[in-house]
C-alpha cells in the first residue's frame, strides 16, 4: 500500500515526499481545475505518481482528456494516471451544460474513447465507435505514439464499480467509503465486472480517507471531519451507503439542517458510529489507532490522507496535511 495526498501545494508536497507520500492527486470544483493542478504537480515533483482523482469526465471530450495527459507526459512520463468521475447529474446538466444520462454506460464508453487517443500511433488513424462517442481522426502530424496511462473510475455504487472492473485499470473510492462498503459492495462489484469482461489481472484500488489531525485542538479536527461527512451526505447519490449502514435517521437530520443553512446542526447529526466508520481524526494517537483498526478495510493500493475541505481554509488544510505526515511511519501501513 502507498500513501497519497490531495495536492497540498509545492512546499508541503516536498515535505510529504520526504515523509513517504508517493502519490499526489488533483480534484476539481468551481475554484480549482484538475489538469491545471496536475501541471503543477508534474512540475513540482520528481518521482511521485500523479494524476486527477478525479477529473469531471463528461465536462470534457475524450480528446480533451487525452490531450491534457499527452501535454503533461513530456515531463511526467511513466508516473501519471487518469482518474475520471461522472459527477452528479444536476452538476453536469446545470453547471456544465452537457449530457449525462446513463452515466455508467457513458463512462464505460468514455474510457474506451480516451484510450483510443492515448494508444494512438503515429501514421495511423484514430478510430473509435461506441454508443456515445465516435472518433474518426486522421492526424498527419507526428505527435502521437502509444501512452500506457492507467485509467481509473471513481465508482461509488455497484454499477459504476462493476464498470470499473469491466473497462478500467482501477477504481477510486470516495471519502465516505467504510470497511463494509469496500468489502460487501465495491469489491464484489469489481470482481463481477472483471469476470463479465474475461479479465484476470488486478484492479487497482485508490481511496480517499477523510483525515483531520490536530494535537492542539482535536475537537476542532473532529468538527471539521463531521462537517465534511455531513456535506457529502447531503447528496442522494450516496443513499445506498446510508441504507447499507442504517443511517437514514441521522442523514435526514443532516439534510434538514442543510436546507436551513445550519452547518452546526449538520455536524451534530453525524453520529459517533458514522465518524468512526468513515474518518480518521482527533489527536495523532487517535488517528494512528483508527488507521491501524481499518487496515484491511482501506483501498489496497493507494490511500489518500485527505483533509476536510468544507468550511476549511487553505491554511488549515495545509496544517492538516502536515499533521497527517506523522501517521505514515507509525501505522505499519506503508
Amino acid at each position: 500500500m502507498q500513501y497519497g495526498m490531495p495536492w497540498p501545494g509545492a512546499v508541503v508536497a516536498r515535505e510529504a515526499e520526504k515523509a513517504g507520500v508517493s502519490v499526489f492527486c488533483s480534484g476539481e470544483f468551481v475554484d480549482h481545475e484538475a489538469y491545471t493542478t496536475l501541471a503543477e504537480m508534474v512540475a513540482s515533483t520528481e518521482t511521485a505518481l500523479v494524476g486527477p482523482a478525479i477529473a469531471y469526465a463528461f465536462a470534457r471530450s475524450p480528446y480533451a482528456h487525452a490531450a491534457a495527459i499527452r501535454s503533461l507526459w513530456k515531463r511526467g512520463a511513466g508516473r501519471m494516471f487518469l482518474g475520471l468521475g461522472s459527477g452528479a447529474y444536476r452538476i453536469n446538466r446545470d453547471w456544465f451544460g452537457v449530457e449525462a444520462d446513463h452515466p455508467v454506460d457513458r463512462m464505460a464508453d468514455l474510457v474506451g474513447a480516451v484510450r483510443a487517443w492515448l494508444h494512438a500511433e503515429n501514421g495511423s488513424p484514430v478510430r473509435y465507435s461506441g454508443p456515445y462517442y465516435h472518433i474518426d481522426a486522421d492526424v498527419r502530424a507526428p505527435v502521437l505514439g502509444r501512452l500506457d496511462v492507467p485509467i481509473l473510475i471513481a465508482g461509488f455504487n455497484r454499477r459504476m464499480a462493476a464498470a470499473a472492473g469491466r473497462v478500467a485499470d482501477g477504481i477510486i473510492g470516495h471519502g465516505l467509503f467504510t470497511t463494509s462498503w469496500w468489502d460487501d459492495v465495491v469489491r464484489p462489484a469489481l470482481d463481477d465486472g472483471a469476470r463479465s469482461a474475461g479479465r484476470t489481472g488486478p484492479i487497482r484500488e485508490h481511496g480517499w480517507v477523510i483525515t483531520a489531525v490536530n494535537d492542539d485542538d482535536p475537537a476542532r479536527a473532529e468538527l471539521d471531519a463531521r462537517r465534511m461527512i455531513a456535506f457529502y451526505l447531503t447528496v442522494r447519490t450516496y443513499d445506498p451507503l446510508v441504507a447499507h449502514h442504517g443511517w437514514e435517521g441521522p442523514v435526514a437530520m443532516i439534510r434538514a439542517a442543510f436546507r436551513q443553512g445550519d452547518t452546526g446542526g449538520m455536524a451534530a447529526a453525524v453520529t459517533q458510529e458514522m465518524l468512526t466508520a468513515i474518518a480518521v481524526c482527533g489527536t495523532t494517537g487517535a488517528a494512528r489507532e483508527a488507521l491501524a483498526r481499518r487496515r484491511d478495510g482501506l483501498a489496497r493500493d493507494v490511500i489518500y490522507l485527505a483533509a476536510p475541505s468544507f468550511l476549511v481554509s487553505d491554511r488549515r488544510r495545509q496544517a492538516y496535511a502536515r499533521a497527517s505526515l506523522n501517521l505514515i511511519s507509525a501505522t505499519g501501513l506503508g
